[in-house]
């Protein structure tokens, strides 16, 4: 019986529908116009078209920020400084291929965008486009993430530092 026991918790261990939250690592990509606002850049979902910040599964030898820069880099092409400490978390249940969902906590990182490619690996996967920080938290599904950008420029403003604490860069 004790072996059944544990037969059954590692299939839940390894079960992607279980019900433990897993992690991800997103970027908040954000700049200035040229009249000082935040811009914060956002791109569709692969399947449900919905607005959402580049984020994925955490990457075997990246540091979190680090992997956060790859997914702005594969899904909008984006390069810039990362922060090293996370600006927030959100939650959402992402979709599995399977159509079944499971839980997910997303430690968000903000980048500071100096660079846009012209060509990126999910370019024809997904739509990128810069939003005032307002519209962006508008058009967001998740209200926990809403708030996190809605907040942004006031929080920029007050640390009146718009460089990471440690720059990890996406590629250039």
């Amino acid at each position: 019986m004790h072996e059944a026991r544990a037969y059954v918790s590692a299939m839940k261990k390894n079960d992607k529908t279980s019900t433990a939250p897993r992690k991800q690592c997103g970027a908040l990509p954000f700049r200035r116009d040229d009249s000082g606002r935040i811009e914060v850049l956002l791109v569709t979902s692969r399947e449900t078209r919905r607005w959402v910040i580049p984020k994925g599964w955490p990457i075997r030898k990246l540091r979190p920020n680090e992997t956060a820069a790859r997914e702005a880099y594969e899904e909008a092409g984006l390069a810039g400084d990362v922060w090293s400490e996370p600006y927030g978390v959100f939650t959402y249940d992402k979709r599995l291929k399977s159509r079944s969902f499971v839980p997910c906590t997303v430690d968000v990182f903000l980048m500071r965008v100096d660079k846009e490619q012209k060509r990126w690996p999910e370019r024809d996967e997904r739509e990128r486009r810069w939003f005032d920080a307002q519209t962006a938290a508008e058009l967001v599904d998740e209200p926990e993430l809403s708030d996190l950008i809605a907040a942004l420029p006031e929080r920029l403003d007050l640390s009146k530092a718009e460089r990471p604490r440690k720059a990890a860069g996406g590629r250039r």
